[in-house]
């Protein structure tokens, strides 16, 4: 066999391969164009933005192919060719190709459905999804007509490869040694190799518009790269300082006039709160209802009357007006709520080994002698929560503490908020018949995809979207509100409403600020006068605000201030991706990124990002200051509960 027959007859081995690929770069061709059309406005139409995202698409579409397609050269290539053409193979042949068909558009209806919920490529939280498949599975489930879209799926498969069987057939065309093949099979090793040392997902991130980059890139290969970079250590990928004047910058932020440093060591980030007035041993609710935009309350302009419960309770409270959430998922919520701490790149430390033990805000009750609770209305695995609740001094109630008989309704996130809140109730009433105070933490569930609840609570029906979702969880907060005002608890309880993040947090720039705006309503007549409250805040600084509204006398190791003890002029706010650290202050945001990379950009005053501003060296310092503490701060323990 001459050199060329011999090189024709290991290229048709690998014909099938070369027609998956065209089929591979036709459907990430026609993903991209659905998710450009779904952006909308928020892409704008130009000829160069667009030869951008397409041109840049197909490159990581051809990365990402060298990576998808591997397993099936490695099986054309090395599979002996007796094995290959006899005729059992070729069901199997058939049999396999057909499923990497079904890979191909399942990746892009999953891309589709990905994109319809979070505005973004697969990124962190599919990772986390894939971890949680029950949950996950179920939601899909109850949200889409899954047995139809799969069905579908398997009918267009089905098409294609019949579409394809000439070329797919043409592996079995001629004969060839392995020898032959060999220096294809080694070709199709080398390229992810490669492409895994000279390829980075951060090239496509070259426009200042997130949706260009997000659209230049291919799920597939995001999928891959955020498993490989789902935790990132702060001092490898950020810009820092020497850590020892990064804690001392940081232990100069933290003092305010009723919390001085508890000592002079330079490692020690701790403070002594104290306050004239006696203590208020009052019960505390935390209700963290999931995914509250602030932009759905009448209170904060909305119009289309989906809070009314929230609304006439925002007329008896202290309403913070100027609240951004720490991150874009629950656990970020939780671990802002509870530890008051910065988050820190990658996972939330709700979700990290070592995460017992820490000083809480359910640590700071249990020491005054109160009853602690954590009580979520789904199963307490998801995400971590029972270890890391139960092991930071609090009781957790969930799904299965809840009794069947008082479940209206559930659906795979958990139970319906009205019996959440039932339970809570009962929690309450226990601690209340013991005599001892409580501090009960509340996770809400209702007020996430599929949006299904009990029909006739209000007037949108079940599965309806959002809006359903959000007045459903409204309802249950007023139920419970009402209920507890006949309780005998009630004139010495403070109830505190908030969000764990924004419903959405996706925008043209990577920290839109004024999507992690939420709502907090401090509700206590007894004890807490009604009105607003403006200036910037935190989520990490709600726990020690609360405490300071109860005059609590603590040693405090919270990285969160008491805003009403903090002096004007020194507010700041955190927002977060997984990766990407905003530093907010009044009229500028500056941003910390993986490979050291700080940005500056101006806010106005209505929390748009205006573009790129000048460096302030003052508040770079500062942000590093803040999160390379708090990384500093978790990794070496100095978050560790105080010793009583």
């Amino acid at each position: 066999m001459t050199f060329y027959s011999a090189r024709s007859a290991a290229l048709s081995r690998f014909r099938p391969l070369s027609g998956l690929f065209f089929l591979w770069l036709m459907v990430a061709f026609l993903t991209r164009t659905a998710l450009l059309l779904r952006s909308g406005g928020q892409v704008e139409g130009s000829p160069l933005t667009w030869l951008y995202i397409y041109g840049m698409g197909l490159f990581y579409d051809g990365v990402a192919a060298c990576y998808f397609f591997l397993p099936l050269g490695l099986y054309l290539g090395l599979m002996p060719d007796r094995l290959f053409r006899h005729h059992w193979h070729q069901p199997l042949f058939w049999l396999l190709s057909g499923l990497t068909v079904f890979g191909i558009v399942f990746n892009a209806v999953s891309e589709w459905v990905f994109w319809s919920e979070f505005e973004t490529r697969f990124n962190f939280i599919a990772i986390d999804y894939l971890l949680y498949t029950h949950e996950v599975i179920g939601n899909i489930r109850e949200s889409y007509p899954v047995g139809a879209i799969l069905s579908g799926l398997a009918v267009l498969s089905v098409g294609l490869l019949w579409a394809m069987r000439h070329r797919l057939a043409a592996g079995f065309a001629q004969v060839s040694t392995l020898r032959e093949r060999l220096p294809i099979v080694v070709v199709l090793v080398s390229l992810p190799v490669l492409a895994f040392f000279a390829v980075s997902h951060t090239y496509k991130e070259q426009s200042p518009n997130r949706y260009v980059n997000e659209l230049a890139g291919n799920g597939f290969y995001e999928l891959g790269a955020a498993a490989y970079n789902n935790e990132l250590d702060y001092e490898d990928f950020y810009r820092t300082l020497p850590e020892a004047e990064a804690l001392a910058t940081l232990r100069q932020q933290l003092p305010t006039p009723h919390a001085p440093l508890a000592s002079n060591d330079p490692n020690d980030l701790s403070r002594t709160v104290s306050y004239p007035a006696p203590e208020k041993r009052l019960n505390v609710v935390l209700i963290t209802v999931e995914s509250l935009s602030a932009e759905f309350l009448g209170s904060f302009g909305n119009t289309q009357g989906i809070t009314p419960r929230l609304d006439a309770l925002a007329k008896d409270s202290l309403v913070f007006t100027r609240l951004y959430a720490t991150g874009t998922r629950t656990v970020r919520g939780l671990e802002a709520l509870s530890l008051s701490v910065p988050p820190t790149p990658g996972q939330s430390i709700v979700k990290r080994p070592n995460n017992s033990g820490l000083f809480s805000l359910g640590s700071v009750f249990a020491r005054k002698g109160y009853d602690t609770r954590y009580v979520y209305g789904g199963y307490g695995y998801f995400d971590n929560m029972n270890a890391f609740f139960s092991g930071n001094r609090y009781q957790v109630v969930d799904r299965t503490a809840i009794p069947d008989k008082d479940i209206p309704f559930e659906n795979i996130w958990g139970v319906a908020d009205e019996a959440l809140f039932l339970q809570a109730g009962r929690e309450i009433d226990a601690s209340w018949t013991a005599r001892k105070p409580s501090f009960t933490m509340i996770m809400t569930t209702s007020n996430h995809r599929p949006f299904t609840y009990p029909e006739g609570r209000i007037d949108i029906p079940s599965k309806s979207g959002r809006e359903g979702g959000v007045k459903y969880t409204d309802y249950a907060i007023g139920q419970f509100i009402d209920r507890a005002r006949s309780k005998p608890w009630f004139d010495d309880t403070v109830f505190v409403v908030v969000a764990d993040h924004c419903a959405s947090s996706a925008g043209k720039t990577d920290l839109p600020v004024s999507r992690y705006r939420i709502p907090l309503l401090v509700y206590s007549p007894k004890h807490i006068p009604a009105g607003t409250f403006d200036r910037l805040t935190s989520q990490i600084d709600i726990p020690p605000t609360l405490l300071g509204r109860l005059n609590m006398r603590y040693t405090s190791r919270f990285l969160g201030y008491d805003m009403f003890d903090l002096e004007p002029g020194r507010e700041r706010a955190f927002i977060s991706t997984y990766q990407n650290l905003g530093f907010v202050t009044d009229r500028g945001l500056v941003t910390l990124s993986p490979k050291s990379k700080v940005s500056f950009e101006a806010v106005s005053d209505k929390d748009e990002v205006l573009g790129s501003t000048t460096e302030d060296p003052a508040k770079l310092k500062a942000a590093i200051a803040w999160y390379q503490g708090a990384s500093v701060a978790f990794s070496r323990r100095l978050m560790a509960d105080v010793a009583p």
